[in-house]
């Protein structure tokens, strides 16, 4: 065994620890605290005036990345007359409802990226049409799809597109963008793009 004792090791050990403390505390807390005394300082710091351009700058140009394109269908009169009619179209579609969501998935043209119908009102969470659960009658639904990743895997888009018109024409209702504001032609050459 050792020679040395229980307490010279925890001592030891105790050192050990406070020089680690120690380094961390000068590698962690002290660059935050140089950096902002730099913010301060460089707010302080009068700003000169800036030059006059020589050119008018090009309009900025709209971000083109989506995550997930977004239409709404808000029924005119929703009614329990109107849920079956809904039951019915989703039937029709070959939707299948997710527990787990609470919302139908249309395959479409690419079974990896449904189209998803979830309620408007409020908003994500669906009654199961196709086995009857109970519920108030639907004011509304959105259709959500993501954006292909590349162009020639377009399809679903024009899937999408061609579900949200017969919807809105079936239902009578109004369409909406992803800002609430009335969809339009190039609303839909935006998606399809």
């Amino acid at each position: 065994m050792d020679t040395i004792s229980l307490p010279v090791w925890l001592a030891f050990v105790s050192l050990l620890c406070g020089v680690v403390a120690a380094a961390l505390f000068v590698y962690v807390v002290l660059p935050r605290r140089r950096r902002a005394k730099a913010r301060k300082a460089q707010a302080a710091m009068p700003k000169p005036a800036p030059a006059p351009p020589t050119e008018p700058a090009p309009p900025p140009v709209p971000a083109v990345k989506v995550k997930q394109h977004s239409l709404f269908v808000i029924f005119a009169h929703p009614d329990a007359t109107t849920d079956e009619r809904l039951t019915e179209w989703l039937r029709g579609k070959n939707a299948r409802f997710d527990p787990l969501k609470k919302v139908f998935l249309i395959d479409g043209q690419q079974r990896s990226n449904p189209v998803t119908l979830a309620n408007a009102f409020p908003p994500g969470e669906m009654p199961d049409l196709l086995r009857g659960e109970s519920h108030a009658p639907i004011r509304g639904v959105s259709l959500l799809v993501k954006p292909p990743l590349h162009k020639r895997r377009n399809q679903q888009m024009h899937v999408y597109v061609a579900l949200a018109k017969e919807l809105n024409d079936a239902f009578k209702g109004d369409m909406l963008d992803g800002e609430q504001n009335p969809a339009t032609d190039t609303t839909y050459q935006q998606i399809l793009s």
